[in-house]
């Protein structure tokens, strides 16, 4: 199994990566708002009070991230992905659109392993 993490940068692109995930059979991924530091260093500078996680509850005007995380069957899947968020942001070599990583696990507990016929993890 892999880890899948994406860090998305443009929050308004979310949605058309997790249908564009679900078609690919990627069936579950925990969603985190996130920032980075270089934006919790401008906001520390104007002297915007930090809020990461609940910037849209205080309409805050700091700029979040969404981090997803997923765990894939395997590499091929951890690629689908990939290509998955490409083809939505664009090439991801290019500024302001996120960060993709992916790396094996060698344990994993509490995800239920899905037939591969149904096209899940």
């Amino acid at each position: 199994m892999f880890m899948v993490m994406f860090v998305l940068d443009d929050p308004s692109q979310l949605e058309a990566i997790l249908n564009a995930w679900e078609k690919n059979g990627i069936s579950g991924a925990t969603i985190l708002e996130s920032t980075g530091i270089n934006r919790f260093r401008r906001a520390r500078m104007v002297g915007t009070p930090f809020m990461a996680g609940i910037n849209r509850l205080m309409n805050s005007p700091e700029e979040s991230h969404y981090t997803l995380l997923a765990i894939v069957q395997d590499e091929q899947k951890a690629q689908l992905c990939l290509t998955a968020v490409e083809s939505i942001v664009g090439d991801l070599i290019e500024p302001d659109t996120g960060v993709f990583c992916t790396w094996p696990l060698s344990s994993v507990k509490g995800v239920p392993h899905r037939p591969a016929n149904k096209g899940q993890v």
